[in-house]
């Protein structure tokens, strides 16, 4: 049992809270059950923390009291387990792709990597400008699915690029103009998806090959990028 904030670990471990150490030690923090699990499964675990009376279902763990398992996270509710963890190795980016432009929302990008997973997407490319993919609350929000799926992190402007040689359809989402997305015939392609109140940068924009948007009530201007995300997804996913 851990009791102490100032245990060596807890010190050392509380500091992949911040991205830059996130970055120099390619590990994260991982909270909760969902994300400790499936990070067991990939062989990602380099430790577990438990918090004190909660029955220990993950093997080896270091139990620990509410104040040490505050010190390990930036959530207002702590979590019962956290596991300090590798990073993801990212594959080659293939089959059907997203592409995200400067989104800012820790919880727009994890609900959209959930919604990439259930329908069928097999690539993300992460923008420069794209929040961390390891902060705290993205990965809450994928509740887990971040390991069921590649993510990559590139310029987009050269992606792009790389995708047109490899025969891919680059197709930029607008909130009009171009296709409706129920009436789509897509196959081998890219969707860019943008800032949540920019939307898609322009030079992505000129780039692509098609643009698609959701025909929706005129009372309503816009969707959360998430929302509109799924439902391009699904979309897509129909076959």
């Amino acid at each position: 049992m851990i009791n102490s904030v100032n245990n060596i670990n807890i010190k050392k471990y509380s500091k992949l809270l911040e991205k830059k150490y996130r970055d120099q030690e390619n590990l994260c923090i991982l909270p909760g059950e969902h994300l400790v699990k499936e990070a067991i499964k990939n062989n990602l675990v380099i430790e577990i923390f438990l918090l004190e009376g909660i029955e220990n279902i993950y093997g080896n763990v270091t139990y620990v009291t509410e104040n040490v398992m505050r010190k390990l996270t930036n959530l207002k509710t702590i979590p019962n387990v956290v596991a300090v963890s590798k990073k993801i190795n990212p594959k080659e980016i293939f089959g059907n792709i997203i592409m995200l432009d400067s989104i800012q929302d820790p919880g727009n990008l994890g609900t959209i990597i959930r919604s990439a997973v259930a329908f069928n997407i097999d690539t993300i490319i992460l923008g420069n400008n794209t929040v961390d993919l390891y902060n705290e609350k993205v990965l809450r929000a994928t509740e887990g699915m971040i390991f069921n799926i590649n993510i990559v992190k590139d310029n987009l402007l050269e992606s792009i690029n790389k995708l047109k040689m490899k025969g891919y359809k680059i197709i930029g989402t607008k909130v009009d103009g171009g296709i409706d997305i129920k009436n789509k015939n897509l196959d081998k392609y890219a969707i860019i998806l943008g800032n949540e109140g920019n939307g898609v940068n322009n030079e992505l924009l000129d780039l692509c090959d098609n643009y698609i948007y959701i025909n929706m009530n005129n009372s309503c201007e816009s969707l959360n990028v998430a929302v509109a995300s799924s439902i391009i997804m699904y979309e897509l996913n129909k076959k």
